[in-house]
């Protein structure tokens, strides 16, 4: 899958959320503020979310977001 394909499913897959979450009669800052969580943990993970592991996770949500004020660096994920 090339760089553009992959770009393309992420975009896809995001959209399917936001309608999901729409449907289901979620206020428009509620799904903002979810998709808004979503791409700092993309930014940060560096790779597609499906690809993250339960270790993963714990990195970002036991470490990264522990720091009082500090926003999670773009692939500050531990490799």
């Amino acid at each position: 899958m090339s760089e553009e394909d992959l770009a393309d499913l992420e975009t896809d897959v995001l959209a399917g959320f936001v309608l999901a979450r729409a449907s289901a009669g979620l206020a428009d800052s509620t799904i903002r503020n979810d998709t808004g969580h979503l791409e700092l943990i993309r930014d940060w993970f560096g790779r597609p979310l499906w690809e993250m592991q339960p270790g993963d996770a714990d990195a970002y949500f036991g470490r990264v977001l522990r720091v009082p004020g500090r926003r999670p660096a773009p692939g500050g994920r531990p490799r």
